[in-house]
């Protein structure tokens, strides 16, 4: 089974869904993971609560752009609400695969990035707090 889902997150690496930017985007937020590298901007058109549209861009490892691969399939359609409500257990099910604690943050890069923009926060630059 695990293969499986290897070739899926491989599929979303190799052809990513909802991958661009959207110009007229409601709601945009960026953040990296300063320790590895990745990094994902996600773009949101929204009405009347709804996400109808949604794009990101970025650059990473193939979990990092996987995981923001299937994440913006599951939140198009999806309430601003339903979109809050996903966990980081969401999106360990949606790779299906076991990750270590490195690649944890990995996975989960296009979650933060999202809630942050959902829940309107600032930005935080890393490298003025070190």
């Amino acid at each position: 089974m695990e293969d499986l889902y290897r070739e899926i997150i491989l599929d979303h690496y190799e052809n990513p869904r909802n991958y661009g930017v959207l110009p007229d985007a409601d709601i945009s937020y960026e953040d990296d993971n300063p320790l590895c590298g990745d990094r994902i901007r996600i773009d949101l058109k929204v009405q009347d609560g709804r996400i109808v549209d949604v794009r990101f861009s970025g650059k990473g490892c193939a979990i990092s752009q996987a995981s923001a691969s299937m994440l913006t399939e599951r939140i198009k359609g999806a309430t601003v609400e339903e979109a809050r409500q996903l966990t980081r257990d969401d999106i360990l099910e949606m790779l299906g695969i076991p990750l270590g604690p490195a690649r944890i943050k990995c996975a989960l890069l296009s979650l933060k990035v999202l809630k942050a923009g959902l829940y309107g926060l600032p930005k935080i630059d890393w490298e003025e707090l070190s």
